[in-house]
């Protein structure tokens, strides 16, 4: 009865959000018959009825009510960012819950219950510790990124610490395992080890998560994003579920992003919502490079974002002030690591030395297939908790002739090996394509097209598409015009160098290359922030 009450509610404020959004002319003749109100509270009363819209949106979904789930071609938000308030989207209920991770992601009871009903854009929660209490502590946090205070970053705080302390607690557990690794990698590019925290308001340090439209891993990496930072995916592998190689890819991409707006809080944001949109708030806010100034014309999921990071920051470091005790979970504390280069199959590893698939998945969560795809000329790494470690070592020779014949066959082994030889080429699309006659031409299935590219129907001229076949690449360059690529020799070797057309900009010309950044582009051609170029300038792309 409380749910059909609510949706009631919800919706007939949807009726009002239509009448006023969709109907401005007769809205505006009732709305001001009396006294015409002052554009701020117009446009808070406007933003509290879109919220309600999206709450009765969330309701619905709940509810297992039918409703439209599908993007818009301007809905750029990061499709794979998750909330920890959504992630019950993730849980399979036919997962093994003993194995080490699926004890907190099945177990674990997250609801949209207490997310709907709180806007922390608008409203102000109350606390019992002061505001010069929540500043001071903030204050004493030693990070290199600026962590401001204001309304909107207290509600944020109380939220993490005060609403949802059964959801924290799990997060906590998991961070004792996930952040030391994410601390390292950031201390190896030279980046603020702060930056840790996004992963908890991506996919709440869950490695195996996957979003609606297909964004995957602890970092919420799209395909094409994944790619372009070259982390591996294939039949038998999935690097955007590799804790330590999607980190890698997701510390190179905010690396690149801090190139280009030079402000942590916008490379933040940039990560969510995209560098374009980030952008076009910049010049819609006059060319202002502050995170709060451009705060308005950000897009709305974007503009909670960075107050998530400060108070998810801010929670690692005050956990225990709130009374909160961080979850045991049940992870190795040693884990030994093996190079593989034969092709290894989980079932082999577990009844030859005892270990379960599910704990090998656990610490292997890249293997989509529970088949290691090793080769001479491809190594590929096996973690193992330090207790198999004798019983591997012991048994490596035998391990991989194990039970072969029932674990692998021809066709298993020859797809394995198509696997090896996979080409990724690029197309981009003319006026009157479809997404089917480009499947046509490329010899590819139009969902697998669909899928590496995230898109569903509806594609625009100039959009390039990434098509992944076996063999030969096909015809299509990497770049949009193979001629603007060409070899170069010089006294430190031979380059590949790419033409400047017009319009170019560095950023979109690393992301035409497969494995190259923004960064690798400035370092060999001795750019600086401030470095222009021109059309018809020829620059270094990578050593060949």
């Amino acid at each position: 009865m409380k749910i059909k009450h609510r949706l009631k509610s919800i919706a007939i404020s949807a009726l009002l959000t239509s009448s006023l959004l969709l109907s401005p002319l007769q809205s505006e003749a009732q709305w001001f018959k009396k006294k015409r109100p002052s554009r701020e509270s117009m446009e808070q009363e406007i933003e509290t009825l879109r919220f309600r819209v999206d709450s009765l949106k969330r309701e619905i979904e709940q509810n297992s009510i039918p409703f439209s789930d599908t993007l818009s071609e301007n809905d750029t938000i990061n499709p794979g960012g998750l909330s920890f308030f959504e992630t019950e989207d993730l849980l399979d209920p036919s997962a093994n819950t003993d194995s080490l991770l699926n004890l907190w992601y099945v177990q674990r009871s997250l609801t949209l219950d207490e997310g709907i009903s709180v806007n922390l854009e608008t409203e102000n929660l109350t606390s019992d510790t002061p505001d010069s209490i929540l500043i001071k502590r903030l204050k004493a946090i030693n990070s290199f990124i600026p962590l401001p205070y204001n309304n909107i970053i207290k509600n944020h705080i109380i939220y993490y610490t005060q609403r949802i302390p059964n959801k924290i607690d799990l997060i906590l557990g998991l961070s004792s395992y996930y952040l030391p690794i994410f601390e390292e990698i950031f201390d190896q590019y030279d980046m603020p080890k702060e930056l840790k925290a996004m992963a908890i308001i991506e996919s709440a340090l869950n490695p195996v998560a996957t979003s609606r439209v297909n964004a995957r891993g602890i970092w919420q990496f799209m395909y094409r994003t994944a790619r372009q930072y070259n982390l591996e995916i294939n039949t038998y592998v999935d690097e955007r579920l590799d804790p330590v190689a999607s980190s890698h890819a997701a510390a190179k991409y905010l690396k690149d992003a801090y190139t280009i707006f030079g402000d942590w809080s916008l490379a933040i944001a940039s990560y969510n919502c995209g560098a374009g949109n980030v952008n076009k708030a910049i010049r819609r806010a006059g060319g202002s490079r502050d995170f709060w100034t451009i705060y308005p014309y950000l897009p709305r999921e974007t503009r909670g974002y960075v107050p998530s990071f400060v108070a998810a920051l801010y929670t690692l470091a005050y956990y225990k002030d709130h009374g909160i005790t961080p979850r045991a979970i049940a992870m190795p504390a040693h884990v030994d690591t093996f190079e593989i280069r034969r092709p290894l199959h989980f079932g082999q590893i577990s009844e030859l030395i005892g270990i379960t698939k599910e704990e090998i998945a656990d610490l292997n969560p890249q293997y989509v297939k529970e088949i290691i795809p090793g080769t001479e000329n491809k190594t590929y790494l096996l973690k193992l908790p330090f207790n198999y470690t004798a019983q591997f070592v012991d048994h490596e020779k035998e391990i991989y002739s194990f039970k072969d014949s029932v674990f692998f066959n021809p066709i298993v082994l020859n797809d394995a090996k198509s696997v090896q030889t996979q080409s990724t080429t690029y197309h981009t699309v003319r006026r009157g394509e479809t997404l089917g006659r480009i499947a046509q031409r490329y010899g590819v299935r139009l969902s697998d097209l669909q899928r590496w590219n995230g898109v569903k129907s509806n594609i625009r001229v100039g959009q390039r598409l990434t098509i992944h076949k076996n063999g030969t690449p096909a015809s299509t360059s990497k770049v949009s015009s193979a001629a603007s690529t060409e070899k170069s020799t010089s006294k430190a070797g031979e380059y590949l160098m790419y033409t400047v057309k017009k319009g170019d900009t560095l950023w979109e010309i690393s992301r035409k290359f497969e494995g190259v950044s923004l960064n690798d582009i400035m370092k060999l051609n001795g750019f600086t922030k401030k470095s222009k170029i021109m059309p018809g300038k020829k620059i270094k792309i990578k050593p060949l």
